[in-house]
């Protein structure tokens, strides 16, 4: 048993840990900016220095362990000196009048600098901002880079590098010079990046985010010569609410078309009814390839940022993945086919509008293989800005039911928004169109939770199926050297964001605790309390069958609904 003391409260550690999670427990806040869990310790902010009885020099509590004996002062006079000049040095990096900017940067609601001055007690600039003269990036579809914002904290570049394996961030100069840019500075659409987003989420700043297009889709929507639809992703229904409540995991689902409606989309549809479709078409492929003796292991092919991914990294597997597109492509062509042909308007009066948790989803609606399926993508953030902007009352909206001919789902289709999710409705469906045989028991829990892998075999009548489960693409890297290396595999699902779809980088930078814990509970809560929950029981995938497409993996349906990858350089 350790024993130290913080702040006159006398503390008994059972286990070692640093001089910041000790204060935690003893809940007593220490400002920091560099520092971000999951991430390794970098020390350079210093915002978190303490004062440690004995000791001449402020030790800063990320990069200290905490010792037997320890009295630590962490808000004493010289540290709350030392810290304010330390922020004024810092913030003199981020050359942006806050005042006149505030209002349209990314992280105003929940901006780290201006807690941190709060904390500290700076209400004011002695120092003038550092001009570096660097533009804004804006060479990627679906990430943009504003340099001038940057305080070279590096959580971008840890991010990157240790969570998702890519690496397409660095540092370049020195001193108060030093800027974080890619490699060459050729722009983030030039290099590696996978557009998946994480790096927005760990930049305090703003200087990374999404490429707005909520201007757009509100000017279109006042347009009355185009009729916009617009779909929702699964994975957006349970956090859309948290920039109204800062709390996660509640389920707006209703309260979400309410307010699509009001924002005047002439449709309001829902990604889950492709996501069925998915499984229908992804599953088809499956039991194909199995049957038939095809390239093996299937890959999921729901996830953008993977795909870019792999097509970077691991070209030689692209005949691995499903040729199945996206929920959100397949769910743009058929918007302007079989929506167009029912609801008899001109596919080119049509403008399809995605609700997306994540980044890559504005990539994926540029790719030249699906071009004009999806015209706009917005963000869970981007929308929430849009319903703030509209005066909606969000959390006391009434609930309404998306319209009915693309907006009908099971709940297999909701879990595609958490990691695990896309493979268990492929093995409710799979497992009932092999044996012909209702399942006992439709909840595969070998490929829940938020281990980064999961393995898993299935019986399926006689047939094994060893399956594979990867979030985040440090583990989706990880899974394919076992594949190089001889591991077997039948099926298996990436995707890129940790967590999946409802840790997207799309998705409300929230600062409560547990946040894709309480996501993922949530959409387990939805699937359970649903009637339906097999893709391939939902009567309108049956009826678009029946009416359009023949049946699963049909001519007309690889024409409209599959596509193919390529290889990309490094």
């Amino acid at each position: 048993m350790l024993k130290a003391v913080i702040d006159g409260i006398e503390m008994e550690l059972k286990e070692k840990m640093s001089i910041l999670d000790a204060a935690k427990k003893a809940k007593i806040n220490i400002p920091t900016l560099c520092y971000e869990e999951g991430l390794s310790i970098y020390g350079g902010c210093r915002l978190c220095v303490v004062e440690i009885e004995g000791e001449e020099l402020l030790k800063p509590a990320c990069a200290t362990d905490i010792q037997a004996g320890m009295e630590i002062k962490t808000h004493s006079k010289k540290v709350r000196n030392l810290r304010k000049n330390l922020f004024e040095l810092i913030i003199a990096t981020h050359n942006i009048d806050c005042q006149l900017n505030c209002l349209t940067c990314s992280r105003a609601n929940n901006c780290e600098l201006k807690n941190i001055a709060e904390d500290i007690g700076v209400s004011k600039m002695r120092l003038d901002p550092i001009k570096r003269g660097e533009g804004i990036d804006n060479s990627s579809y679906s990430i943009i880079r504003e340099p001038e914002k940057c305080i070279s904290c590096n959580r971008c570049i840890r991010k990157c590098e240790e969570v998702q394996g890519i690496g397409i961030f660095t540092t370049a100069n020195r001193g108060p010079e030093t800027v974080v840019t890619t490699f060459k500075n050729r722009g983030m659409g030039n290099v590696e990046c996978t557009n998946c987003g994480q790096c927005i989420l760990s930049c305090p700043t703003g200087a990374l985010h999404e490429l707005y297009q909520k201007d757009i889709v509100l000017d279109i929507l006042s347009d009355q010569t185009k009729h916009v639809v617009v779909q929702t992703a699964p994975a957006v229904r349970v956090a859309i609410s948290e920039p109204f409540s800062n709390q996660a995991g509640d389920i707006s689902t209703g309260q979400l078309v309410t307010a699509l409606k009001r924002l005047g989309f002439d449709a309001v549809f829902d990604t889950n009814f492709t996501a069925d479709l998915t499984i229908m078409e992804e599953g088809t492929e499956l039991i194909e390839r199995i049957n038939s003796g095809g390239k093996l292991p299937l890959f999921t092919s729901c996830s953008p940022g993977w795909i870019k991914f792999i097509e970077h990294f691991y070209p030689e597997y692209l005949d691995n993945l499903s040729s199945a597109k996206s929920p959100q492509q397949m769910f743009g062509a058929l918007a302007k086919t079989y929506y167009a042909k029912e609801a008899g308007i001109d596919p080119e009066d049509i403008v399809v509008v995605s609700v997306m948790p994540c980044t890559a989803k504005k990539f994926e609606a540029k790719r030249d293989e699906m071009a004009g399926d999806v015209d706009y993508v917005l963000t869970t953030r981007e929308l929430a800005a849009m319903i703030k902007s509209a005066g909606i009352d969000f959390l006391n909206l009434e609930e309404s039911e998306y319209d009915e001919l693309l907006g009908v789902s099971s709940g297999a289709a909701d879990i595609f928004g958490t990691t695990g999710g896309v493979m268990e409705a492929a093995l409710r469906t799979a497992t009932e169109l092999i044996t012909g045989q209702e399942l006992e028991n439709i909840d595969f829990d070998s490929v829940r939770g938020l281990e980064g892998i999961k393995k898993a075999e299935v019986e399926i009548g006689e047939l094994k199926l060893k399956a594979a489960v990867a979030h985040g693409l440090g583990n989706a890297r990880r899974v394919m050297e076992m594949i190089k290396e001889g591991e077997e595999f039948d099926f298996v699902e990436f995707m890129a964001c940790p967590g999946g779809c409802m840790g997207g980088g799309g998705q409300p930078i929230s600062c409560a605790d547990n946040v894709l814990e309480k996501r993922q509970q949530a959409i387990y809560r939805i699937d359970k309390e649903k009637k339906l929950r097999k893709s391939h029981e939902n009567p309108y995938i049956k009826k678009l069958y029946d009416n359009y497409l023949e049946k699963p993996g049909s001519e007309k349906a690889h024409r409209l609904l599959h596509t193919k990858y390529k290889a990309r350089k490094i």
